[in-house]
Formats: C-alpha cells, sequence, structure tokens
C-alpha cells in the first residue's frame, strides 16, 4: 500500500510478510527536504565525531543552542495553549532566538558550556543504556528512567569540568556517533529509534527492535570509540589558539637569560656612564691666552713652548677621558 506526500509515492520501507515482521526490503522515495537536512546531520555528526575538539567554540555554541531549542520545544508540547494561540513561524522565531542566547552564554561562559556538554553527554549514554535493557526487561517504578539519567548527567558535568579535554572529547564523539545512527535510522526507512526513547518515558510496550535494529544501534559504541580515539592520538593534540598563545609567550622569554646554581642571576659588570663632552673641552685657557698674547706680541718664547705643551696634556686628556679641570694649567719651567 502506497502513501501519496507531496514531494512523491512513499513505499512502505519494510515488506512486512505474514508472520515475519523483521523482512528488511527498502523500496522508499525520499521526500526531499528531510533528505536534506538528514545529509547536514550526517555530515555534521562525521565532523563531530572525528574533529569535535578542533572545533570547541562551535561545540560549545551548538550544545547550548540545542538545549534553549530543546526547551522551547519542551515548553510547546507541555502547554498546548501556546501551541495553540501561536503561529508557526512565531514558535519557530522564539525557539532559534532562545536557542541563540543559550550557544552565546555558552560560547561566551566555558564553564556553562561544559556543564551543559557534560549533562548531554550522560543523557545519550543513559538513554541508550536503558533503550536496550528495556528489551529484556521492563522499567518498572517511573522514577527509574529519569533519576538514572539525572544522575549519570550530574556525574558526568562535574567530570567535564574536571577534565575538559578527556571529557569534550567523549561528548563529541558520542554525540557525532548518535547523529549519525539516527540518520542510519532515517536511510533504512523505519525510524524507529526516537519511538523508543519515547516509550521509555510513557511505559508503551512498543514493537521490539528487529535485527537491523541492532546493527544501526551498534553502529553507535563503535562509531564512538573510533571517533574518540582519533581525536584523542591525532586530531585534539593541539587547538590552534593554544598553539598561538604558545608561541606568543616564547617571543616574550629573552633568548640571554642564564640561572647559576640556587636560581641566582650572575651578576654583571656595568659599564661606567659615557663622558659628557662639550665643543669649548678642547681649548685650554692657557692656549687661548697665548693665542691673545702673540695677538698683541707681548709673549715671549717660553710662554708659547709652555702653551704648545699644555695644549698637547689638554688633548691628550680628552682623547683618554680624564677629569682634570680646564682651568688648571701646568707651571711652564724655562731656563734662564
Amino acid at each position: 500500500m502506497a502513501v501519496t506526500l507531496p514531494y512523491g509515492t512513499e513505499e512502505p520501507a519494510l515488506g512486512l510478510a505474514e508472520g515475519d515482521d523483521c523482512t528488511l526490503q527498502i523500496n522508499i522515495m525520499y521526500e526531499v527536504i528531510p533528505t536534506i537536512v538528514c545529509t547536514m546531520c550526517l555530515s555534521f555528526g562525521l565532523i563531530y565525531c572525528f574533529f569535535g575538539y578542533r572545533c570547541l567554540k562551535m561545540v560549545l555554541f551548538f550544545s547550548g543552542f540545542t538545549f534553549g531549542l530543546a526547551a522551547v520545544l519542551l515548553l510547546y508540547h507541555k502547554e498546548p495553549v501556546l501551541n495553540s494561540r501561536l503561529s508557526l513561524e512565531t514558535q519557530a522565531g522564539i525557539g532559534l532566538g532562545m536557542g541563540i542566547l543559550c550557544g552565546l552564554i555558552t560560547t561566551l561562559v566555558s564553564a556553562i558550556g561544559y556543564t551543559l556538554s557534560g549533562l548531554q553527554l550522560g543523557s545519550m549514554i543513559c538513554l541508550a543504556v536503558l533503550v536496550v535493557v528495556r528489551q529484556f526487561c521492563p522499567l518498572a517504578p517511573e522514577w527509574v528512567p529519569i533519576g538514572s539519567i539525572l544522575a549519570v548527567g550530574i556525574l558526568t558535568a562535574v567530570f567535564t569540568l574536571l577534565w575538559h579535554r578527556l571529557f569534550m572529547i567523549l561528548y563529541t564523539s558520542v554525540l557525532g556517533a548518535a547523529t549519525v545512527m539516527l540518520c542510519a535510522d532515517y536511510i533504512v526507512g523505519t525510524f524507529t529509534l526516537p519511538d523508543q526513547v519515547y516509550n521509555i518515558f510513557s511505559h508503551d510496550s512498543g514493537r521490539p527492535l528487529c535485527w537491523f535494529d541492532w546493527a544501526v544501534i551498534g553502529t553507535f559504541p563503535l562509531l564512538s570509540a573510533v571517533g574518540g580515539l582519533v581525536q584523542w592520538k591525532w586530531t585534539a593534540t593541539e587547538l590552534p589558539h593554544k598553539e598561538g598563545f604558545h608561541k606568543k609567550q616564547k617571543k616574550h622569554v629573552p633568548k640571554h637569560r642564564h640561572f647559576v646554581q640556587g636560581g641566582r642571576r650572575p651578576h654583571r659588570k656595568r659599564r661606567p656612564p659615557p663622558l659628557k663632552r662639550y665643543a669649548g673641552d678642547v681649548l685650554a685657557p692657557s692656549y687661548i691666552q697665548s693665542l691673545q698674547e702673540r695677538r698683541m706680541g707681548t709673549g715671549s718664547s717660553c710662554s708659547s713652548i709652555s702653551s704648545t705643551i699644555t695644549h698637547t696634556l689638554i688633548d691628550f686628556d680628552f682623547e683618554t677621558g680624564s677629569m682634570v679641570p680646564l682651568t688648571a694649567s701646568p707651571t711652564p719651567v724655562c731656563a734662564v
């Protein structure tokens, strides 16, 4: 029996033979919009699984975005009055706005982002375990699923705050594997895993899982382990912003920085401050006086000789850095 859809005709995904409910015969014409969404989610799931820790800021943003969007959708589900009074566009706008606001908060405040990521990690792991356990034994008390999910989520949130790198790698690999698992469930044509999760809280019996459902579920732990191992060994070795921060720190460290034993720096010999020289320091007053005496014709040979010697001494002292005052002139000795 075929079902007419807006984008084509969809045949039943499973050829249900009489007495055999687990015969897989994929004969389905997929709709356009759900197929595009499934393809995008599959791509994001693979990126999360193998390169999630490299895109840490994006992961924190989508962690808050999904939390805010899920909270708004749950509010619409629990309050039918809001669902009936608000139009579809208004509901979508409120959901997107709340999701973007929560995403910005988790991106800017890393502690909140790590806490939400840890809660989601514990919830996904606990839901997968509950789906498997429910196939073998009933979950009789109503508080068992909710209590176990809250307990595991809080525990993983605390561990994520303590060990960021390890549990964020686990979170990205588990979330990517869960997304790929749901996309594979849609491609197979059954899409029964969301119903199984809903039956846990509604306490409905539901249809038991078939062998191909178990095969789809088996991709979840396998892909989580492979993605976590790939990130731990290769893709999550060093973040780009941390690597640049370390390079900046190395640039500011001086190259010639040596320390002796005991942590004390060795004493260096300080150079004496350079002497300030002026243009008038070159000519001594006695030399200027001798020039004046020559000009006036009153000087003697002895005074000229002494002035020459004095000038030579002053020049020598200038070159060698002597601090002899310029007014002090040696007394000439002349033979009478």
